[in-house]
C-alpha cells in the first residue's frame, strides 16, 4: 500500500498530506519518523472505524497480471504490520482495530483472486516487532495478531498460495504461531545474518511450507554476481530442504533503481536455474 511508505517531507500545505485508501486513517502534512538510513515514513493516524470503501491495488495488479502469463504475486500490507507502524486510537482495543483492518483486507485479497491473481503476499513485516516486552502479555498479543492474519486470507480457494514477510527477527520464541499463521510461503530476511534464522525452522518446529529466504541484500546498490547467490544458496540447502526452498531478495525493491534492479533480479534467475539444473542431475 502507497500509503505506508514514503520518502520525504511533503510540501502541500493542506491539513491533510493525502487522502487514504482506507476509510478510519489519516495522514499529516508532518510527522516524519525515520525507518532507516536516511529513508523516512510518515506513520498514518487510524483515528476512527476501518473500512475499504473501494479497491486499493486491484487496479495495478491487475494491469500489471495482464501483461504476462506466468504467475504474478499480488502485494499488501497484512493488518498488524498496519496496526504497528500508525499511531493508533486509544478508545478501543488495539485488537478491536486490527480486526477491522484484516477484514478490509480480506475484501482486497478475495478481489485480487477474482482478477485471476492467485499468488498474493500479505507482508507481515512488524510481528516480531509488536510483541509485547511483558511475558505476561505476549500469548494474548500473538493470539490475536495471528487470527487477524488468517481472517485476510480465509475466504480464498486452496488453489491461491499465500505468502506473508517478515524483517530482521529471531523467530524461535514465535515460530509456532508462525506456524499457526497457516500461510503457503513465508519470506525472510536472510542475507545479513546469513543461515543463523533457518535452523528453527529445520530443528525447532516441524515446518512443511515454503520459505524463502532472502539471497542477497535490497539495502545495498551492489549487484550480487550469479556466482555468489548461488553460494548462498548451496548454504541454505545444507540447513533446508530444496523442495521447501524458495529463492528471492531479501525484501522489496523500492528502494533501488531499476538499474540495479534488472542485473540483480537477472543474476538471481541465473543462479536458480544452474542450480535446479545440477539438483536435477545429481538425483
Amino acid at each position: 500500500m502507497d500509503q505506508m511508505d514514503r520518502t520525504g517531507p511533503n510540501k502541500n500545505k493542506s491539513k491533510w498530506a493525502k487522502l487514504p485508501s482506507l476509510s478510519g486513517f489519516a495522514f499529516a502534512v508532518n510527522g516524519w519518523v525515520q525507518s532507516y538510513g536516511s529513508h523516512c515514513v510518515q506513520p498514518p493516524i487510524i483515528y476512527g472505524d476501518v473500512s475499504r470503501p473501494k479497491p486499493m491495488t486491484f487496479f495495478w495488479s491487475s494491469i500489471a497480471h495482464s501483461f504476462t502469463k506466468r504467475p504474478m504475486k499480488g502485494m499488501l500490507t497484512g493488518t498488524f504490520t498496519i496496526l504497528n507502524w500508525s499511531f493508533v486510537r486509544n478508545d478501543q482495543h488495539r485488537f478491536e482495530t486490527c480486526y477491522q483492518i484484516a477484514l478490509a483486507i480480506k475484501d482486497e485479497v478475495e478481489d485480487l483472486e477474482k482478477a485471476g491473481i492467485t499468488v498474493i503476499q500479505i507482508d507481515e513485516a512488524a510481528l516480531r516487532e509488536g510483541l509485547p516486552l511483558r511475558k505476561s502479555d505476549q500469548a494474548f498479543y500473538l493470539n490475536w495478531a495471528v487470527h487477524s492474519f488468517r481472517i485476510t486470507n480465509c475466504g480464498v480457494h486452496d488453489t491461491t498460495q499465500i505468502h506473508t514477510h517478515m524483517c530482521y527477527s529471531h523467530f524461535n520464541d514465535i515460530i509456532h504461531s508462525i506456524v499457526d499463521m497457516d500461510a503457503d510461503v513465508i519470506t525472510i530476511e536472510n542475507s545479513r545474518s546469513d543461515e543463523k534464522l533457518l535452523s528453527v525452522f529445520r530443528d525447532g518446529v516441524k515446518y512443511g511450507a515454503g520459505i524463502g529466504p532472502g539471497v542477497y541484500d535490497i539495502h545495498s546498490p551492489r549487484i550480487p554476481s550469479t556466482e555468489e547467490i548461488a553460494d548462498r544458496i548451496n548454504k541454505m540447502l545444507a540447513v533446508l530442504e530444496s523442495k521447501i526452498l524458495c529463492v528471492n531478495p531479501d525484501c522489496g525493491l523500492k528502494t533501488r533503481k531499476y538499474s540495479e534492479v534488472k542485473p540483480a533480479l537477472s543474476n538471481m534467475v541465473a543462479a536458480a536455474k544452474f542450480l535446479r539444473t545440477q539438483l536435477a542431475s545429481a538425483k
